[in-house]
């Protein structure tokens, strides 16, 4: 079953040092071959079945166990009819391609088998629970085990809060997140994500991405497209360029991006001496002048979430999304004591102001009110006789009905 161990890397660089040593492990993926492609082609034909589009033309892979393989290339290229080939959606026009030593179309092997598409199609009027207790339900997983899975991956992706909501009223990144979670939850050997880190935070696309690690790292093969070359270069361990639906480029991630007309040397801070030392000695020995000093440079996410961290521990304020705090007064209801006051005050200035056309009465100082007192008061006095006036304790006892009303007492 998904543990939910993934969380958000400190800033102290865990989710690069982590990547590190993956990829200086060499046996971090094992031979065993998982998806296997040779000579693959697809060709769409229209109605009367002329050729409209060959969206993959003859490429051949293989991805093996344990790997996190990207699929990169513009729009067209071919990338989501490869994913719908591994799926069993559509069949190769030529070519060959099997999952786990299987036609992609074998029951079994869906089983296997947890995808993300581009875009979420869910139930509108299904919450979080019931969606992925749906989805389970597919793989005939039984009910105790559906329940204490969905409990698991709805807290994982973050969607804790908004369990009862329908997912018709989420927002892109939080339908990405259920996604992500019905993906899951058949505890999949082969995953595809096409897009996972759209319309999500950097918070999220980080702790997307240490998930694919992750799963990664318990044998699970991960195949990744996507258009945001900075979230697989972080987590692929190779990677295969398309144009045309034709392979451009495939290799590790360090084969590909490595640029060898340059070397790099990194050093702890020089003195300036030792550094017109250094420079000196390369440029005799190069016998150019291009020789380049700067500072060593993070990526943007990872300056971001060091920020948001420290900001978290110095507990900063801030007018955007924070934890919850004391809810408002007058939200609560408990003031109500205080509105009672407030009330009271004003209709017992009321019944002391003199009626239209009558002198004002010269009265003593304001005293402190008390309403047991006050309808004591009103139940020992008599009704006022016809024609005379109202009393200043027959007008507090309209107060006192006014306030009883308004109390609902």
């Amino acid at each position: 079953m998904i543990q939910p161990e993934w969380r958000l890397s400190p800033p102290e660089g865990v989710h690069e040092q982590r990547l590190a040593r993956r990829r200086d492990n060499t046996t971090m993926s094992s031979n065993e071959t998982v998806i296997s492609a040779q000579g693959l082609t697809k060709v769409f034909k229209d109605f009367w079945g002329r050729p409209k589009a060959r969206a993959v033309d003859g490429i051949d892979f293989e991805v093996r166990q344990g790997e996190v393989f990207g699929l990169l290339g513009p729009n067209g290229s071919g990338k989501s009819t490869i994913v719908k080939m591994l799926l069993g959606l559509l069949y190769p026009t030529r070519g060959r391609i099997t999952v786990f030593d299987h036609s992609p179309r074998h029951v079994q092997t869906k089983a296997r088998i947890g995808y993300l598409p581009e875009e979420s199609y869910l139930y509108r009027y299904l919450n979080s629970d019931e969606t992925i207790d749906f989805f389970g339900s597919l793989f005939h997983i039984e009910s105790k085990e559906r329940r204490e899975r969905a409990d698991q991956l709805i807290e994982m992706v973050g969607l804790g809060n908004a369990r009862r909501r329908h997912v018709g009223e989420f927002s892109k990144g939080m339908q990405r997140r259920i996604g992500l979670a019905q993906a899951l939850i058949n505890d999949p050997d082969l995953v595809l994500l096409d897009e996972p880190t759209s319309g999500l935070d950097p918070i999220g696309c980080r702790e997307i991405k240490d998930l694919i690690l992750t799963l990664s790292e318990r044998g699970k093969t991960v195949i990744l497209s996507s258009h945001l070359l900075a979230d697989v270069e972080d987590v692929c361990d190779r990677a295969m360029i398309l144009y045309g639906g034709r392979v451009q480029a495939m290799g590790t991630m360090s084969d590909l991006l490595a640029n060898r007309d340059a070397t790099r040397i990194t050093a702890p801070t020089l003195s300036r001496d030792t550094m017109e030392r250094v420079l000196s000695l390369i440029r005799d020995d190069t016998g150019s002048e291009e020789v380049r000093v700067d500072n060593p440079t993070q990526n943007l996410e990872s300056l971001f979430l060091n920020i948001v961290e420290q900001a978290r521990q110095k507990e900063a304020d801030t007018s955007g999304a924070t934890s919850g705090h004391r809810v408002a007064d007058y939200l609560r209801g408990d003031a109500a004591g205080d509105r009672a006051d407030r009330v009271l005050d004003h209709l017992t200035r009321a019944a002391d102001e003199p009626t239209p056309g009558q002198a004002p009465e010269v009265t003593k100082p304001a005293e402190t009110v008390d309403v047991d007192k006050l309808a004591g008061l009103a139940k020992a006095e008599p009704a006022p006789k016809a024609g005379v006036a109202p009393k200043k304790e027959e007008n507090l006892d309209k107060a006192n009905e006014k306030l009883g009303g308004l109390l609902g007492d």
